[in-house]
């Protein structure tokens, strides 16, 4: 396993955008898929968005067309352009790697985590 490294989160107002980034230090970038998850208190953990290294991206319902996915391969980074944040996307997010060339929404198909990042959108 490789522990992933979040940066990015913090408190903004409804409405406000947010871009939220991860390192994979020491993974090979080719055939990993990165994927974002959060969870907000007392629920369960969500998926959000996720990427293969050939750009196959799906999002999570609640995101769509509001946030978006990007990597860098070169940098071995991913990225989460959140924009138009609502106070229910409130959570710690959570990247997540896997080498694998299949882009998945399952957390429990991803090895490798971050510690996670809070992100609080106040109304």
């Amino acid at each position: 396993q490789v522990h992933l490294v979040e940066s990015g989160g913090g408190l903004v107002q409804a409405g406000d955008s947010l871009t939220l980034s991860c390192a994979a230090p020491g993974r090979t970038f080719s055939h990993y898929i990165m994927g974002w998850f959060r969870q907000a208190p007392g629920k369960e953990r969500e998926f959000v968005a996720a990427i293969s290294w050939s750009d196959v991206i799906y999002y999570g319902d609640d995101v769509k067309g509001r946030f978006t996915i990007s990597r860098d391969n070169t940098k071995t980074m991913v990225y989460l352009q959140m924009n138009s944040l609502k106070p229910e996307d409130t959570a710690v997010y959570y990247c997540a790697g896997d080498q694998s060339w299949i882009t998945s929404r399952y957390d429990y198909e991803y090895d490798d985590w971050g510690q996670g990042t809070q992100v609080t959108v106040s109304s």
